[in-house]
């Protein structure tokens, strides 16, 4: 089966070097327009799928994307990984800026973003223990490595609301949680790219230590600096994934939703299964 990668984050990112047949693919989901055009290129025999997910020119805030529509984008053109790169604050001395962390578990402190494709007449519960695909994060770790950066294997991602950056009592206190870093986007990204069945990893390219540590407060400035400097980093390591994405079968995300739907088949509306039918 030929691998479609696909890569949330930046809009800058499609600039890998060895991609070729770039070209923009607009799609129509059932949940409105996902956060910008994607464009579509190839490394060698895999197709990449590239979404900026907070729009052209960064117009769209966290709480505001739409993360249904996107992952159902990808999906519809025939993603079958997907790889998120996210800007994190660092919550550990040892996670400095400039350094990634591919992580393997998140915390959801958001409020009030639609987080399933299972509403409205129908039920599902997937499994989301292990949130992210432990064969795709390694692929992912080793092809950061080999981009030359300096990689953190396995954390805890605490996603918050925003767009406010977190008080110093909140820091403070999810350091006691055990995170490694916290960010505002990969949720409900994971949890609906799980039960789009599609094996889901992330890059956290740690910006700045987050209000809690003694270098100061965090600011816009000093996180965009780092992230230029990230950006030819990610652009090699996505290039290095796309040579050596694993099999989807032994991720958790294969046929997830399978027996994960408990209405009863005949009872589902139409309307229901009809939104449904890209996945379903």
């Amino acid at each position: 089966m030929a691998h479609v990668l696909g890569i949330v984050g930046g809009s800058g990112i499609y600039e890998i070097p060895g991609l070729t047949r770039v070209s923009k693919a607009p799609v129509d989901t059932p949940y409105g327009a996902p956060s910008a055009d994607i464009v579509r290129g190839e490394v060698g025999d895999t197709t990449l799928l590239f979404l900026p997910r907070h729009g052209l020119h960064h117009r769209i805030p966290p709480h505001q994307i739409n993360y249904r529509a996107n992952i159902c984008a990808l999906k519809k053109l025939g993603a079958t990984h997907v790889v998120s790169l996210s800007a994190v604050g660092s919550m550990r001395e040892e996670i400095a800026p400039g350094h990634v962390v591919v992580v393997d578990q998140y915390i959801d402190w958001t409020k009030r973003r639609a987080s399933t494709f299972f509403e409205d007449g129908i039920v599902a519960h997937v499994g989301f223990a292990d949130p992210v695909c432990p064969l795709l994060a390694e692929a992912l770790s080793r092809a950061s490595e080999a981009a030359g950066a300096t990689v953190h294997r396995g954390g805890t991602y605490l996603c918050m609301e925003g767009p406010q950056f977190s008080t110093r009592a909140e820091s403070r206190l999810y350091r006691q949680w055990g995170v490694s870093v916290i960010g505002m986007t990969a949720m409900p990204e994971a949890k609906l790219a799980r039960e789009a069945e599609l094996p889901y990893a992330t890059l956290a390219l740690a910006t700045d230590y987050d209000c809690w540590h003694e270098s100061g407060d965090v600011n816009v400035d000093a996180v965009v600096f780092v992230l230029k400097q990230n950006a030819a980093l990610a652009q090699r390591a996505v290039a290095e994934l796309a040579r050596q994405l694993p099999p989807t079968q032994g991720s958790p995300a294969y046929q997830a939703t399978k027996n994960a739907i408990l209405s009863t088949r005949s009872e589902i509306p139409a309307t229901a299964l009809e939104r449904l039918a890209w996945l379903i």
